[in-house]
């Protein structure tokens, strides 16, 4: 028992050791024969065409073959229709001067050589037949409706069996559902009839896919008939009987049809495809559902066909044996029926076929021909084509069972056994050499070859070896400092080489070394590793419109050593040949996108060792189609219910319905919104006016836009009625003293709801409680009352009025006869002066009977009659100040200082202006004075001037003074310290001494009167040279050094200028904008308001002095304060006013920009004196 034991765990060793050395042995070695392609056990074949039994095998030597047929030699030679192919062991047979037929037998080819021989499995070859129909007479079928029915299709054997479908004469294929399906013998089964079934072309048709032939059986007629239709019908002509005896077919619970009986068994070879079928009748149609009793049935395997009447179980296992409960159910009832399955099993391998034996003299080896199946099968031996019991014996080789043994094998051991194991069901057959051989290590790998792969995926480095003994693998990398054992590497027993996670830092020189105990053999292969491929903008879900153009981005990332490239699918197939789409390397456009180019659009980026892909769909959206199929339904009196039919919506879900409608009575060819449905709904209950001929038109609405209109639909006239409202915006005014206008706006024609339409007015004086007065108008918006009373309120009413009565009540407007000149003027008119500008204006109101009309407000009419200065003349120039509404006071704002003014006040009304108060005067005080009207510099000198002015134009009030200010510039425009002078009023000039000669100067001069000084006048001038330094500096001038010395800056300054153009031309920079920033622009330097003069010297204003410019002596505009409110300040008049009162014109930067310009126009003309100073400066 113990050496039994260790029998067994030798073997196990062995097995497990050999079962990874079944090895290819290279072809220059010697080997027994290998069958390497056969024809199949069952061989079908086509009688029209030669017949060919595949046999290759290989060997060294090459192996010879020959044939078995039924069991016997097969004499090729002998047989003028049959050859074999050369270097091969393939049979031909040539059947044109024979039968096919005559070849139907069971062939078994044997290869062999001097090392050993191996033989095919037994090949059955049978002709393929598609049989004719035999000739019959089919009789039609009448049937009572309801019944169920089965029409047999019983088509000739063929082989393979054919195909069977039912089609009509059309070769349409006859539709099929519940009640109609067809079984797996081909039968057409109703599970009941009706009348529409009734054809005369039912037709079963056979298909013989070896032959690709199709075979028709005659077709059947049906006719289902109804009794009780029938029989009311003939009863006339049959003495009142029924012509049939039998009841119509009523309604009954479901029975098979097939299967029959309570249960039934089938068998089923495992691997192969298990069907069952269970087909009721009843009525209503049943329903079929399928149970396994004892457990569930396999979801991954299994299918339904012919709705649900068919359970299909494919690669069946023993585990799907047992019991399986198909039921019909309907409305009345239900009925199961049980189907058995016993599963058998042909032979089939269980570790697979055994494997080829390489061994070295004195090894040890096992043969494993490891099989099962239902039954068990048995399993037989032979040795090169003999059973092993008839041949020689070998003390090397032990059989026991499925095993054979080889123990200290030597040369001239090789050997091809035979293992066959068989049952009711059927064979395997495999052949397995043993090759004794002494064979040196070699790698088969191809040398130097260069693995690639991505990064983070797996890499696998080939080494297949061949040798006997069998080689020891080994691996290093680059420098073979040690053996490449652990993590990251997986040695396979193949000698493959396995990294699981390649990165960047594996790529290299990889050596495989073979070795056994004859030798060594060593390769070198390569291994670099990439970076992946990957798409990093993917393309996005696009929707467009139709017409317009899109693109899909697929931009990508790469390894540079694999150049990608890019494929686009369309719905995961080719790309449609159409220039409208272009295809570039990272994008696909397609313009003038049409509805055919909806789909979803795959990128995909290959390389050579990997691909990635994204997709993206492309909806194509459109206007809606119109509506359709217009119906108007539930027609009353003022309301219809339209309904339509929704056109197509281009993808693009309808949002809303436009309903428009056409007045044919009214308005002809105009259409009109009427209202808006959501895009839900089919339907609108419209509300209606009376009298309109009414069309109606819907529009769909969708994200795109309105689609065209629909056709319109019928004409729906609404019956005339009285009016449901009175004409709107009713108005009482006056166009004269005398009268009263009455307006109103006038219904229309869709309002107006009948013919005839004319209007009642009606009019009476308010508080009067009188009668009213009434008028009938037509055609007219407006009726004009004579003789009334000046402004005097009225009441009036307008109704609407047609031949089918009048409207409601009106609501009473209100309005006033027309007015007339207001006959008072305001009374205890006073003036208040505020200040030198500013002055308010009282009075009393005018009683409201006296302005005799609706009160607009108060005009103040004043005008300035002269200055209170001597020298001014009078100004008799009026202005108007109006004040709305009912005030009792304005200011005057802008007045002249030191003036006399004359002023009345007036009101208004709708007509116009009342008599004016009494004619009332002011006087304005004393204010700033304007700034002198000119300024002149004469007598210039090198150490003096005189400077020269007249008087202001504007005095406002007495001149007790001027104030002259004047201060240095030099040549950097700096300005000097600031001198002040007082000078009399009645000065018009003044001589400055002590100035420096050569110098510029800048000069203010202002006036001053007991209220302040005004605005200045400025003036620039430069003081005359010395002689004595002009005629140095002419002396120095006329000098040969200084002469040279201009040369030579002149000579430096062109050198420059030549390397500056060569480097503008080469590119090169010029500063300019270094050279712009280094001056600063004057013009930005700020102004002192101490002392009214500048931190720097500005260019714009004092090296291009401004003549006559007006600057106040403070630097700023000083204004008075007033209390009183924007209210108080007219409306009107000649002017404009600020929110204090000030007048906008008078203080406006108009005159700022304007005094700018002219000082623009004054600047300094070139001299020969600042050409001097200019010298000076540089010396």
């Amino acid at each position: 028992m113990m050496e039994r034991r260790r029998m067994d765990a030798a073997l196990l060793v062995l097995f497990l050791v050999h079962l990874a050395t079944a090895l290819e042995v290279p072809l220059d070695l010697p080997q027994p024969p290998t069958i390497t392609h056969q024809s199949p056990k069952d061989y079908i074949i086509d009688p029209r065409e030669n017949i060919i039994i595949q046999c290759e095998a290989k060997g060294k030597p090459h192996p010879s073959f020959s044939w078995t047929r039924n069991g016997t030699h097969f004499d090729i030679d002998q047989d003028p229709n049959v050859t074999m192919k050369p270097h091969s062991g393939t049979l031909v047979v040539d059947i044109s001067r024979t039968k096919a037929e005559q070849y139907e037998c069971v062939y078994q080819c044997t290869a062999r050589n001097k090392h050993g021989t191996a033989v095919s499995n037994n090949i059955v070859v049978r002709q393929s037949r598609s049989p004719l129909w035999s000739k019959e007479k089919i009789k039609p079928i009448v049937v009572q409706e309801g019944v169920s029915l089965v029409l047999p299709c019983r088509p000739p054997a063929g082989l393979p069996p054919p195909i069977i479908f039912w089609m009509d004469n059309n070769f349409q294929r006859l539709p099929q559902s519940r009640r109609v399906s067809q079984s797996l013998n081909g039968d057409l089964y109703f599970s009941n009839v009706l009348r529409e079934d009734s054809r005369n072309d039912y037709i079963c048709y056979a298909r013989f896919p070896y032959t690709q032939t199709i075979q028709q059986k005659q077709p059947i007629t049906v006719k289902v008939l109804n009794l009780d239709a029938i029989n009311d019908t003939m009863a006339a002509f049959y003495n009142d009987t029924d012509l049939f005896s039998e009841d119509p077919a009523d309604e009954r619970k479901p029975t098979f049809l097939i299967p029959s009986g309570p249960s039934s068994s089938k068998m089923v070879l495992r691997g192969q495809v298990l069907e069952m079928e269970c087909i009721a009748e009843g009525l209503p149609t049943p329903e079929i559902s399928w149970t396994k009793n004892s457990g569930d049935l396999p979801v991954n395997r299994t299918s339904y066909l012919h709705y649900q009447k068919t359970l299909r179980i494919v690669n069946v296992s023993e585990s799907d044996a047992g019991d399986y409960r198909c039921t019909a159910r309907n409305e009345l009832g239900s009925v199961y029926h049980t189907i058995h399955i016993m599963v058998k099993a042909a032979p089939f391998w269980i570790s697979g076929a055994p494997r080829n034996l390489v061994l070295a003299p004195g090894e040890d080896g096992v043969l494993t021909c490891r099989a099962s199946g239902t039954p068990k099968p048995s399993v037989t031996w032979a040795m090169n084509g003999i059973p092993i019991e008839n041949s020689p014996k070998d003390l090397s080789r032990k059989v026991e069972d499925d095993t054979i043994i080889f123990s200290v094998v030597q040369t001239g051991s090789s050997a091809v056994y035979q293992c066959n194991v068989s049952n009711d069901y059927g064979y395997l057959l495999s052949n397995a050499f043993v090759n004794v051989l002494s064979e040196t290590p070699r790698v088969l790998t191809q040398a130097n070859k260069v693995y690639q792969v991505i990064k983070n995926h797996r890499a696998l480095l080939d080494c297949a070896s061949f040798g006997s003994p069998i080689p020891k693998i080994t691996w290093f990398k680059d420098s073979r400092s040690s053996t490449l054992d652990g993590d990251p590497y997986i040695h396979h027993d193949n000698g493959t080489l396995e990294i699981h996670v390649a990165q960047a830092h594996h790529s290299g020189k990889y050596t495989c070394v073979a070795g056994n105990t004859l030798g060594i053999y060593e390769n070198h292969v390569y291994l670099e590793v990439k970076d992946p491929t990957r798409i990093l903008k993917q393309p996005n879900y696009k929707q467009v419109q139709r017409g317009r153009s899109v693109v899909f981005e697929c931009k990508v990332t790469y390894d540079p050593s694999l150049q990608p490239t890019v494929t686009w699918l369309k719905d995961d197939g080719e790309l449609p040949d159409d220039e409208r789409l272009i295809v570039d390397f990272d994008s696909l456009t397609i313009t003038d996108v049409t509805e055919n180019d909806a789909g979803v659009y795959t990128c995909i980026m290959n390389t050579t060792l990997d691909h990635d892909s994204a997709r993206a769909e492309l909806t194509v959206v459109e206007r809606p189609d119109p509506p359709t199929d217009l119906e108007l339904t539930d027609k009353k009196k003022r309301s219809v219910q339209l309904t339509w039919t929704p056109g197509d919506e281009h993808n693009s879900p309808i949002q809303k319905f436009l309903i428009q409608y056409e007045d044919s009575l009214h308005h002809r060819g105009h259409w009109h919104n009427l209202t808006e449905v959501p895009g839900t709904k089919t339907t609108a209950h419209l509300k209606l006016s009376p009298y309109v001929h009414y069309i109606f038109r819907v529009l769909a609405v969708n994200s795109v836009g309105f689609s065209r209109p629909s056709f319109p639909s019928r004409m729906f006239k609404t019956e005339p009625a009285a009016p449901d409202e009175n004409p709107t915006g009713v108005h009482g005014f006056g166009t004269e003293h005398d009268n009263l206008v009455i307006s109103w706006k006038p219904l229309t024609g869709l309002q107006s709801n009948g013919p005839g339409l004319h209007y009642k007015v009606m009019w009476r004086q308010k508080l009067m409680e009188s009668d009213w007065t009434k008028v009938t108008v037509a055609n007219n918006s407006k009726f004009v009352v004579s003789g009334t009373p000046t402004f005097v309120p009225y009441e009036l009413k307008v109704q609407a009025v047609n031949d089918h009565g009048a409207g409601p009540e009106p609501a009473i407007a209100h309005g006033y006869s027309g007015e007339d000149l207001p006959v008072a003027a305001p009374e205890n008119v006073q003036a208040v002066l505020l200040n030198s500008t500013l002055s308010e204006v009282h009075w009393d109101p005018v009683p409201s009977k006296s302005i005799r009309g609706h009160l607009k407000g108060y005009k103040v009419y004043y005008w300035r009659e002269r200055s209170l200065h001597k020298h001014n003349p009078h100004h008799v120039e009026k202005q108007i100040l109006t004040f709305s509404g009912n005030h009792t006071h304005g200011i005057l704002p802008g007045l002249h200082p030191f003036s006399l003014y004359s002023f009345n006040v007036r009101v208004y009304n709708g007509k116009g202006d009342g008599p004016p108060s009494p004619t009332q005067q002011f006087e304005t005080p004393e204010g700033v004075p304007g700034p002198p009207t000119s300024l002149v510099v004469t007598n210039t000198n090198m150490d003096t001037l005189t400077l020269e002015w007249n008087p202001p134009h504007d005095h406002n009030g007495h001149i007790t003074g001027y104030t002259l200010k004047y201060q240095p510039v030099n040549n950097s425009n700096e300005l000097g310290p600031v001198e002040e002078l007082a000078l009399p009023a009645n000065a018009t000039s003044f001589t400055l001494l002590n100035l420096k000669y050569s110098t510029r100067y800048k000069f203010y001069l202002n006036a001053k009167t007991v209220r302040g000084a005004g605005l200045a006048i400025s003036q620039e001038a430069v003081t005359i040279m010395d002689e004595a330094v002009t005629s140095r500096q002419v002396d120095i001038a006329t000098q040969g050094w200084f002469i040279g010395l201009m040369c030579a800056i002149a000579l430096l300054i062109l050198i420059l200028l030549i390397i500056c153009f060569i480097q503008r031309n080469k590119g090169g920079k010029y500063p300019v904008k270094e050279k712009e920033d280094a001056h600063t622009d004057p013009e930005f330097q700020p102004m002192k308001d101490d002392d009214c003069t500048f931190g720097e010297y500005s260019d714009n204003e004092d090296h291009k002095p401004l003549k006559g410019s007006r600057t106040p002596s403070n630097g700023t505009v000083k204004r008075d304060d007033s209390d009183d409110s924007l209210v108080d300040y007219g409306e009107g008049g000649d002017g404009q006013f600020n929110e204090d009162g000030s007048f906008i014109g008078q203080y406006s930067g108009k005159s700022v920009s304007r005094e700018t310009a002219e000082g623009h126009e004054s600047s300094e003309a070139p001299s020969p004196i600042n050409a001097m100073n200019s010298l000076n400066s540089f010396v």
